[in-house]
């Protein structure tokens, strides 16, 4: 279900390459009970969607240099648990703690990616 992101250049092979699906990166604390929930939701969310995202996991308390990477790279201030959707090399959506839900996902895909995602 996840690709899990251990190091920058990991993270920077994904944001670089083309699989003309939309990239939702999850940044998961492995201490946190709020995480846990969150992970669930999208853990549930990708089950019943499968194959309209590319998803991948970062472990913040194990890969704390890729979660600041991410930060740094995307512009998008540090949060956990965060959920980050990409389209087309773009931060379209990202959403932090009870925020991150299966229908708020839904919303960003309709709103940011066309319905059958293609690159010209």
């Amino acid at each position: 279900m996840w690709n899990e992101i251990t190091t920058p250049e990991s993270l920077e092979n994904i944001l670089n390459s083309s699989d003309n699906l939309p990239l939702l990166l999850f940044k998961h604390s492995t201490r946190c009970p709020i995480s846990a929930r969150a992970l669930r939701e999208t853990e549930l969310w990708l089950s019943e969607n499968p194959g309209r995202v590319h998803a991948c996991r970062i472990l913040v308390v194990e890969n704390r240099p890729v979660s600041n990477f991410v930060a740094e790279q995307l512009g998008v201030r540090h949060e956990s648990p965060q959920a980050i959707l990409l389209w087309e090399g773009r931060v379209v959506w990202h959403a932090s703690h009870l925020s991150i839900r299966g229908d708020a996902l839904d919303a960003a895909l309709a709103q940011h990616v066309p319905a059958s995602p293609e690159k010209s």
